[in-house]
Formats: structure tokens, sequence, C-alpha cells
């Protein structure tokens, strides 16, 4: 069952045209990935699903309808524009959001304190949300969204203000989520984090759809034609061939894609004979780079 259904949806603010004629499904229990730059009509287009915002044109279904008042209990939704009651004691917001869903306000407490304990954050419960730092509040407000169990998690750039550690554990409870069947939207221009974390994306610049499908297949299309070097010695060897196109460069790691003018063979015997070879890779290219290959053919 599609829990997402979107349908040539479009929308304008004057004569800027935000969402172009964008068209996804989103199947039960998967992590599909909006992605794209700042500015490319993700959050748009995530508040036309939730219902913030009404599209010019086509039509949004959750659930399998087109009324997305009537589910949204069932939704958790991560704005990108964080927003707590700053005077509130965490446990209070917790379960004040919890009963905005239609939660008890003992069973919201009950579930905000147990999110809190698998944050490492108890201790927080009774301090007020003006008193943490910006790391505490954005779990503070990861676990409003979540309190309550949604079926459908819409998370708008959920790694923003997070540290290396806590994002681990962010992307951790976002995998777990999809075991127990949630459905999850996840916006993030970041496109390592998506590649962790989807099974399909949807990339979008400037309003339009550029490119779709699940992660592997996108991948399997571009081909292993990136390779990845690390070594011990001058890097001048390199300049010998011109056709290269380099992703990173520094001085003893370099990434580049290939073409059919140039011979992985002839590259590596000149490694060899110039450097200490450490590590050669033939890869996939990263779907940051397969990104800006589209927009760039495409001339969006």
């Amino acid at each position: 069952m599609d829990i997402v259904k979107v349908s040539n949806i479009e929308k304008k603010f004057g004569d800027y045209k935000a969402v172009n004629d964008i068209s996804f499904n989103v199947p039960q229990g998967r992590i599909y990935g909006l992605l794209g730059p700042n500015g490319a009509g993700k959050t748009t287009t995530i508040r036309m699903i939730t219902n913030i915002l009404y599209p010019d044109k086509g039509e949004i279904q959750l659930f399998g309808e087109k009324s997305a008042s009537k589910h949204s209990d069932q939704i958790g939704y991560l704005p990108e524009e964080r927003g707590l009651y700053k005077k509130l004691k965490v446990i209070d917001q917790i379960a004040y959001f919890g009963m905005l869903k239609g939660m008890s306000r003992q069973a919201a407490v009950e579930s905000g304190k147990l999110w809190l304990k698998k944050l490492d954050a108890s201790d927080w419960q009774n301090k007020k949300v003006q008193e943490l730092s910006k790391g505490m509040q954005q779990k503070v407000q990861f676990i409003a969204t979540i309190v309550h169990n949604p079926g459908l998690l819409i998370l708008d750039e959920p790694f923003s203000g997070f540290d290396p550690v806590n994002t681990e554990t962010l992307k951790k409870i976002i995998l777990d989520k999809k075991k127990e069947g949630c459905t999850i939207i996840l916006s993030t221009h970041i496109m390592e984090q998506a590649e962790q974390l989807c099974d399909e994306i949807c990339l979008i610049n400037k309003g339009n759809v550029v490119l779709q499908g699940t992660v592997r297949d996108i991948k399997k299309t571009y081909g292993r034609d990136t390779i990845l070097m690390e070594f011990d010695g001058d890097d001048s060897f390199l300049d010998e061939f011109s056709d290269l196109k380099y992703i990173n460069r520094t001085e003893n790691r370099v990434e580049f894609r290939i073409n059919e003018n140039i011979s992985s063979r002839d590259i590596i015997n000149r490694a060899n004979e110039k450097t200490n070879l450490i590590r050669f890779e033939l890869m996939e290219p990263s779907l940051h780079e397969i990104f800006i290959d589209v927009v760039t053919k495409k001339g969006y």
C-alpha cells in the first residue's frame, strides 16, 4: 500500500513556481528521500503533504484518502524551522505535543520519558527548554515529533545541528522505525545521508524533478566509473591524464571519474611507477556526483 501518493502537484508564489509537476509514491515501511539543494522546493512539497499549504494543481493522498486532516494524528512532522516553547519544562513540552496528536497526558509523559531515556536525556526532563544547548533542543524536538508513534514520519533536515555521535544515534532510530513498519519521508540536501538511509529518492532542483527511483537502480545506471586512489609520493603523474574529472584531489588522496578514452590500467601503472600506491578502488559515483551530472546535463 502507498502511504503517500503525490500526483502532478504545482505551487506558485506570485510569479515564482516553487514546485513544478512533481509526482511520487511512498509505499508503507520505506524511507523515501526528497533531495536537492536549499531552495529546490523540498520544504514547499512537504508543507503540501502535511496540509499546511494547498497545491495549485495536482492531488495528494495519504493512507489511501485525499483528506490529510483525517490522518493528522498518524503523522509526525519535524519541520526545518524548529519551534519549542522556551519556558516550558522538557517533559511538559513533549506531553503537550503528544496530546495534540490525541494522546492522554499520562500516555504522552510515559512515552516521552522512554524516549528521553533512549536518547540519554532523562536528566533534562524537568529543565526549561531555554536552559538547553541547541543540540539538546534538537533532541527534544525530535522526541516531540515521534512521541505518539506515528505511522508516517516526515523529517525536514533532521540532522541539522547534531554532532556526529548524535547524528548516528538518530540514523539508527530512523532505521529502527522503518523495521517497525513506519513510513518515512526524509528531506535533506546532504546526499551522503540519503545514500545511507533511503530506499528510493526523488532529486529536485528549482522545483523540478531531475531524477527519481531506487538508490540501487540509479547508481547501477551510472556504472562503476569513479576511482579512489591513496598513495605516498608526488601526485604530478596525474597531470599526464588530461581528461580526468576530479571530485576531490589532495596531496596523497584523489577521487576522479574516467571516460572511455582513459584506461584505468594506465593510471594504476603510472601510480605504481611514481608513488607508493596504498589504495586503488573502482567505485560507482556517489549520489552527490550523479546529481551534479544530471543538473549540468539538463541545464537546470
